[in-house]
């Protein structure tokens, strides 16, 4: 499989400040270590990814910067290599998988190279008594699910919105989360180790065993760090048998509050459904076949008979006030909960749209869920923001926020940062965290200070000590470059 285009490109125009150059003779050099491109259209192609507001820039004919190269590494030999000679020369390099990421963490902010890790891709190994599977990253979610299912009867169970365009390299740096982690969890509870190499072209392992008191568990500095701290080359997975069975359910509710209530005993409990879905008015009346005067709760757990057994009773016990509803309503979702082809309509048509998902304890989400959209809503242009809950956990859940908005065109990119400004305050002043599972990248980077405190200059220690030079992916989460100013926003 290769990268799905987020949108058609009508030109190769780079909307942010000059790029940094290649020095004289690199790219011929960068050639003689692996696979190399230099050709304008391909690589403005690879220089972006899923970002809405970049979205618009394609419909004009620009991204946001053009990589000068690039680099399709077959190899951890050949990414070492690449990353030692643009280290050497101080070229910045952002890694790149499916490119599916939406808040432009795989986006070139200064040029260089691209590191394009999606010819690195097939399951190396599988330890089956252990239920341990080695993959390399540029593996796309179907062919791993695919090969498990169907050569040794296991899963993975990390099943994203981007299942089918993104890779397992970009799960793990963006410690993304599939939409069955309340059973199986994120993919920082998936990984059992990793393989990882340095700004310098280092080689380094981490991880390997179920648990561990050997100092920090290095895996975790590596996940969720969006490329700035090292380029993730093979990754070890934990894998469950393939679930026997499956049971379905679905409820109204009269409030999101009661809703709220309900999944935060259902978890406390200690039950933990695969899925448990929680959709305000809106959005029900809008996907989940609701009039607008309720709130639907999907429900789905699989696995061993005797656990769904339990776990469904724990559900319809705390669910007894709510009304039932069709159970139809599940297998909806599961036939279109992959569909993005709204998003590329609704920005060929002008409109503003994207979403914002945090996690926080439960004692904020009442909050949250109120303050959120009053914020957003207070934009000018605003048109809708709404929200479901889409994964719980013991001690909290992710809220996740769909908004809209009609700018004239002249207004898209403030209007998109006024939205943004308004809704990530609001959760951030109310008890939230930065991101669920989207991450950070290049949009969420300026509310990093606020999102992490005095714990920042620890992150820009760790950044300053792996990667002297800042070469690896500048420009992202927030952290200090020697490339100059992020021109945006």
């Amino acid at each position: 499989m290769q990268p799905t285009s987020p949108i058609e490109l009508t030109g190769t125009a780079s909307r942010f400040a000059e790029a940094t150059p290649l020095p004289d003779g690199f790219a011929v050099q960068l050639s003689s270590l692996c696979a190399v491109v230099t050709d304008v259209a391909e690589t403005a192609e690879a220089s972006r990814d899923w970002w809405p507001l970049a979205m618009h820039w394609s419909l004009a004919g620009e991204v946001p910067q053009r990589a000068a190269a690039l680099a399709r590494p077959t190899t951890t030999a050949e990414v070492s290599a690449v990353l030692a000679l643009c280290n050497q020369a101080g070229v910045p390099v952002t890694p790149a998988g499916g490119r599916s990421g939406v808040v432009g963490a795989s986006l070139p902010v200064f040029g260089g190279v691209l590191l394009d890790l999606t010819a690195m891709q097939g399951v190396v190994s599988v330890d089956a008594v252990s239920g341990i599977v080695q993959v390399l990253p540029g593996t796309f979610g179907p062919d791993l699910e695919d090969e498990l299912r169907g050569t040794y009867g296991l899963t993975i169970g990390h099943f994203p919105q981007s299942f089918d365009i993104a890779t397992v390299g970009g799960w793990v740096a963006c410690r993304g989360a599939g939409q069955y982690s309340t059973r199986y969890g994120k993919i920082e509870q998936m990984v059992v180790g990793l393989e990882v190499v340095l700004a310098d072209g280092t080689v380094a392992r981490t991880g390997g065993f179920p648990a561990g008191a050997q100092g920090p568990d290095l895996s975790q500095l590596f996940i969720g760090s969006e490329g700035t701290l090292g380029v993730v080359t093979c990754i070890w997975l934990k894998a469950h048998p393939v679930p026997p069975a499956e049971r379905r359910a679905a409820y109204a509710f009269d409030t999101f509050d009661a809703g709220l209530e309900t999944c935060r005993r259902v978890l406390r409990r200690g039950a933990t459904p695969a899925v448990l879905r929680l959709y305000d008015a809106p959005e029900s009346q809008r996907g989940q076949g609701g009039d607008g005067t309720y709130c639907v709760l999907l429900v789905l757990d699989e696995g061993d008979e005797l656990l769904i057994e339990a776990t469904m009773s724990v559900i319809e016990q705390e669910c007894g006030a709510a009304a039932p509803l069709p159970v139809e309503l599940v297998e909806k979702w599961m036939h279109h909960r992959n569909d993005t082809s709204a998003l590329q309509a609704l920005t060929r048509k002008g409109f503003v749209v994207d979403t914002l998902e945090i996690a926080a304890p439960w004692a904020a989400l009442a909050d949250i869920f109120r303050e959120v959209p009053l914020a957003m809503l207070a934009v000018p242009h605003a048109r809708a923001a709404t929200c479901h809950l889409s994964h719980s956990y013991l001690d909290g859940a992710c809220l996740y926020f769909t908004f809209a908005a009609t700018p004239p065109p002249d207004e898209v990119e403030s209007t998109y940062i006024a939205l943004w400004d308004a809704g990530q305050r609001a959760v951030l002043d109310h008890g939230g965290n930065l991101s669920h599972h989207h991450g950070v990248g290049l949009n969420r980077a300026r509310f990093v200070p606020q999102a992490l405190g005095n714990a920042l200059p620890v992150l820009q220690t760790l950044k300053t000590a792996l990667d002297p030079k800042g070469i690896m992916n500048p420009g992202k989460m927030g952290l200090a470059t020697s490339f100059g100013t992020v021109s945006w926003p």
